[in-house]
């Protein structure tokens, strides 16, 4: 059986290999990339309806936010559960962030991560045995 795929948009790699080796664990195919312009390519090619689910950082490196890419990602898969992750900007959260969504602040157990992401995907129906 396939893997479902994830796309995590993290801009430091420690969380990056952090978070993929929770979810690659826990049953999943992973992608990282460092930037939400990066993600939006990926959204709007051919290979972005194998994503099940976005987990992205807030404050990412370049110019696009983790609620700027997840509102452009939401344009392109209107049911696209994301996870955001930050450490500062979780107040924001109630008026920038997508429905269909978790926020979980830094730091966190890689576990979180998991369990939001198998939360959204229960709640969608997207899950598979």
């Amino acid at each position: 059986m396939d893997k479902q795929q994830v796309l995590v948009v993290e801009d430091e790699p420690l969380v990056q290999h952090v978070l993929i080796d929770a979810l690659e664990e826990a049953g999943f195919g992973v992608t990282t990339l460092a930037s939400g312009e990066e993600a939006i390519e990926i959204f709007k090619g051919e290979t972005g309806a194998a994503y099940v689910a976005l987990i992205t950082d807030i404050n990412l490196a370049k110019r696009l936010t983790g609620w700027d890419l997840a509102q452009k990602a939401r344009e392109l898969n209107g049911a696209l559960p994301v996870v955001y992750m930050t450490g500062a900007a979780a107040d924001e959260w109630p008026s920038h962030g997508v429905p269909n969504s978790i926020l979980i602040t830094k730091p966190f157990a890689p576990a979180q991560i998991v369990t939001a992401i198998a939360q959204l995907l229960n709640a969608s129906g997207s899950t598979t045995a």
